[in-house]
């Protein structure tokens, strides 16, 4: 309101205080003048109230018969107000009402079209240019505040979307560190806790076996924080003597490493692999040997002592199939009731387009299934 207020002294010094008293009555026209000026203070704030005490003075100065002065000019400034700071139907009504102005004022001020044709035609057209230039250019002020609001508002949504992105990045990344965190601590650990009872009932009769026991523990103890270290290496920057280089993550070239850890732990394994291998991306690769690795550490812990497992991989012409079976306790096994493995197992096979379905097996024992398209893997 300020530079209004402004806007609105200025007129009222210079056309109100300096014209009123050249025109007749002067009391008249210096109320109708300051009326015109106060209300043009509150031009932006309230457009339409303003304008309507504009027109409304303006009327008024039609109907007493007083003169034209140079404070008028305070209607186009209103005018101008409400075009752009009034809602779209105040700015019409606005330049309805500044064309009435106009033919009343023509009818008037100006001498009739029987006295002079040339001089009212001329005004008529001086006066209608003029309300439409007041009007035109409050209508352009409009324009370009709904395109500065518009580009701020994409603006604002694109801080948004990308916060959205980063958020959802984010949670993703947790994600995937959570299931990769899963499967590396579940199978090592479950390696470990097998080789540890194992080497504590065999301690008393074969010293030799609970050595190799131990052996085992300390390898798969190491093998699992050289995974965790490879897996949270990007997390941080590595320092010291390391060259902060992050190691390949396992996938389909180390499962014979994997199903020996797992002999070593004490499950009978067999791998069989039939088709050319195809080598796959390496996060299609990664995500089917995290697949097979919950499968062996699930036969691990549930298929019981005397169990068997077996890990079949078809390299096909548009698919790797995969199948981990075994001959245990299937569904008369004993469960943890977290079911976060079968979760993770799906969650990564999805991912790429793939499948993973488990259950017990018709002749006992249980089955994982995997299907991945080559193509969704690219």
């Amino acid at each position: 309101m300020v530079p209004d207020a402004v806007i609105a002294l200025g007129v009222f010094v210079t056309m109100v205080l300096f014209s009123a008293a050249a025109f007749d009555p002067a009391w008249a026209h210096f109320v109708l003048g300051t009326v015109m000026c106060a209300a043009l203070v509150f031009r932006r704030v309230r457009p339409i109230e303003s304008f309507g005490v504009l027109v409304a003075a303006g009327l008024v100065q039609w109907a007493t018969g007083l003169q034209l002065t140079p404070y008028d000019v305070a209607l186009l400034l209103g005018l101008y107000a409400v075009s752009a700071y009034g809602p779209r139907w105040a700015s019409r009504a606005g330049l309805a009402a500044g064309f009435l102005g106009v033919v009343l004022g023509t009818m008037r001020y100006v001498p009739s079209i029987e006295e002079s044709a040339e001089a009212f035609v001329a005004s008529a057209i001086g006066l209608s240019a003029t309300v439409i230039g007041a009007w035109a250019m409050g209508d352009v002020r409009r324009t370009r505040q709904a395109y500065v609001a518009e580009l701020v508002e994409r603006a604002h949504q694109a801080e948004r979307e990308r916060d959205q992105r980063a958020q959802l990045a984010a949670a993703e990344e947790r994600s995937r560190i959570a299931r990769e965190m899963h499967d590396v601590v579940a199978h090592n650990l479950s390696v470990i806790v097998v080789q540890a009872d194992g080497g504590r009932y065999a301690g008393d009769h074969d010293p030799q076996a609970a050595l190799d026991a131990l052996k085992t523990i300390g390898d798969t103890g190491r093998g699992a924080l050289a995974e965790m270290r490879r897996l949270l290496g990007v997390l941080r920057t590595a320092d010291g003597d390391d060259d902060g280089s992050v190691r390949p993550q396992p996938g389909l070239g180390t499962l014979p490493e994997l199903v020996t850890s797992v002999r070593q732990a004490g499950l009978p394994v067999e791998l069989d692999v039939a088709g050319p291998p195809r080598p796959l991306p390496p996060g299609p690769s990664l995500a089917v040997y995290r697949v097979i690795q919950e499968a062996l550490t699930n036969a691990l812990k549930h298929a019981g002592p005397a169990a068997r497992a077996k890990v079949a991989l078809v390299f096909g012409t548009d698919r790797l199939t995969a199948e981990v079976s075994d001959d245990g306790r299937g569904a008369a096994a004993a469960s943890d009731g977290l079911g976060q493995g079968l979760v993770g197992m799906r969650e990564r096979m999805t991912m790429y387009g793939g499948t993973v379905t488990a259950g017990p097996s018709s002749g006992g024992g249980w089955r994982v299934d995997l299907d991945l398209p080559y193509g969704e893997g690219k």
